[in-house]
């Protein structure tokens, strides 16, 4: 399915193309188990939320409009949204470190052409996710200096706009916040490009994250603009696949006789209505699923493979893969890529 040689860019975007095909149920379960899962302890802190600060909820939203909100019922929502927006950050970082995660395991068998259990994929990225989201935090902080000044100027713009007359002090920050992104932004892509496959590295080798930077930056070294085009190219076909999709089941939820035998009547019940808005709603959410483990996986997919034709082209990998490929064809196995 990936040829075991120097890849182009046909077939490292084929060979992520065909291995979403060959794995979709794979690739579809694993995505529902993890976003399943954080689906569920989001659901669960909400309610929890919710039964601690019900109360104080209900006292501001039916206060009346003369009159405001007492402070001992806002600091508790305050405090409770605080926390929720804390936990949710913590539950959707980690549910997309373990997709990076799986989906190098999910290369590697692809790679050697053999079927795995899904199980058996999720056991194994487990132990690695922390390793996983150490490096894409140290990674992250490479646009850390760039976002803050872009948001300096933002701020520093509106502070300005509606100052009241006159030169305000905020005003000189404008500058400073954007000509200082605008400068930064491309320094921060060189970085990101340097250590795009540090993620692939901690799991096939093992390799604590900056040790994985490291080597991603051996890796890409000689090789930096085919990496980036390559890679812009994925997130590129990632986002407008993704948006294509929820469009179409977006228009397909909006037609009218889409959840109803022959339409509305001119005054529709509320039976009717129920059940065109919880069609549109389930619509809408599949819609959301699909783009998500799309433009998630399909990046991962190209980045893993560029990480695999660097090893062939710097340590002919292809070498050592070629026997075991032969070996076993189909019977899962716990590695293959490993130094």
């Amino acid at each position: 399915m990936i040829p075991l040689s120097p890849l182009g860019l046909g077939e490292i975007l084929g060979g992520a193309f065909s291995t979403l095909g060959r794995y979709w149920a794979q690739v579809l379960a694993i995505a529902l188990v993890v976003y399943g899962s954080a689906l569920a302890v989001s659901g669960g802190a909400l309610a929890v939320a919710y039964a601690a600060v019900g109360d104080h909820l209900s006292a501001v939203v039916d206060a009346p409009d003369s009159a405001d909100p007492a402070w001992d019922d806002l600091r508790p929502l305050i405090v409770a949204i605080g926390c929720l927006w804390v936990l949710l950050t913590v539950v959707l970082t980690v549910a997309t470190a373990m997709m990076q995660t799986c989906c190098p395991l999910i290369v590697q068998e692809a790679v050697l052409g053999r079927q795995f259990r899904v199980g058996t994929i999720l056991r194994r990225a487990l132990s690695r996710v922390p390793a996983v989201i150490g490096t894409v935090f140290l990674s992250g902080l490479i646009a850390l200096v760039p976002v803050l000044l872009f948001l300096t100027g933002v701020v520093a713009t509106m502070v300005t706009l509606l100052a009241a007359g006159g030169w305000d002090p905020a005003g000189w920050l404008i500058a400073l916040g954007f000509l200082g992104a605008l400068a930064l932004a491309p320094l921060a892509i060189w970085l990101w490009v340097l250590f795009c496959l540090a993620p692939a590295i901690v799991v096939v080798e093992s390799r604590g994250p900056v040790a994985a930077l490291r080597r991603s930056a051996a890796l890409v070294r000689g090789s930096w603009w085919r990496i980036f085009g390559i890679s812009l190219l994925a997130f590129a076909i990632a986002s407008i696949a993704g948006l294509v999709v929820q469009q179409v089941l977006n228009v397909l939820g909006a037609l009218p006789n889409t959840f109803s035998s022959g339409g509305f009547s001119y005054e529709p019940t509320m039976g009717e209505m129920f059940v065109a808005l919880s069609g549109y709603m389930i619509l809408a959410l599949v819609g959301q699923l699909i783009s998500q483990i799309f433009s998630t996986t399909f990046p991962q997919l190209v980045l893993n493979l560029l990480y695999i034709d660097q090893r062939i082209r710097r340590e002919d990998l292809a070498a050592s893969l070629i026997p075991v490929a032969a070996a076993a064809p189909a019977a899962p196995h716990p590695g293959g890529l490993h130094r």
